[in-house]
């Protein structure tokens, strides 16, 4: 009896020590699991830029512009009086591709845009207008913090100015820019750009003299 219970119990042993061996490895799989993949492996944090700064940006990035401004009036394509008006514009932008031209001076990234702008007429006399405008913008990549642009625009205005010149209310708006962006962090730039700004009615109306105008802009873009 003696020895049946000294043998039940050397199995219980070896059974035992058998289980705890076991478990050792199930834990420390479960403690690594739980840890999570090692930080090498971990994707770094995605910015604007496609490779250093001023280098093109990523197609997946949208800019907001706010950019105070005026534009003096000029006597063009038969307008009557000078039109001088004070600007405010906002704009959403969203570029359309990878970096185009890679290797050559022209290389950057094409940038769909939309503007809202609103301002006034102070000479020769006071008038309100507002205007909305999808624009087509091309940024250079420098390699640099200064990222100069161009682009082109057509739109809608909403406008207050009359005779000689418009007939007022429905016109249309046609634009042409250059500027630069100078990055002033990672993704805030300064922006500074001129161009010019056309309104009339396209011939809907007369009179379709038009306003005519050079425009000095200058405000922020963040890039997102």
């Amino acid at each position: 009896m003696t020895m049946k219970c000294a043998n039940i119990l050397a199995v219980i042993s070896v059974v035992l020590a058998t289980s705890s061996e076991g478990a050792e490895p199930d834990l420390a799989l479960a403690t690594d699991a739980a840890a999570g993949p090692p930080a090498a492996f971990a994707p770094p944090p995605a910015g604007i830029w496609q490779g250093n700064a001023g280098e093109g940006f990523r197609p997946s990035v949208q800019t907001f512009s706010i950019e105070p401004g005026v534009a003096l009036g000029v006597q063009a394509f038969g307008g009557q009086q000078v039109h001088d008006l004070a600007l405010l514009s906002l704009s959403y932008g969203h570029m359309l591709g990878k970096v185009v031209g890679s290797n050559h001076w022209y290389r950057g990234n094409w940038e769909a845009r939309l503007e809202l702008f609103a301002g006034g007429q102070f000479s020769p006399q006071s008038d309100p207008f507002v205007g909305l405008t999808p624009h087509l913008r091309y940024n250079f990549a420098t390699g640099t913090r200064w990222v100069p642009f161009a682009d082109l625009g057509a739109g809608v205005t909403a406008s207050g100015v009359g005779p000689p010149d418009q007939s007022g209310t429905f016109e249309f708006n046609l634009q042409a820019n250059i500027g630069v962006h100078r990055f002033i962090r990672d993704n805030v730039a300064l922006t500074f750009e001129a161009g010019f700004l056309h309104m009339s009615c396209a011939g809907l109306h007369d009179p379709n003299l038009g306003v005519n105008t050079v425009k000095a802009m200058t405000g922020i873009t963040w890039f997102f």
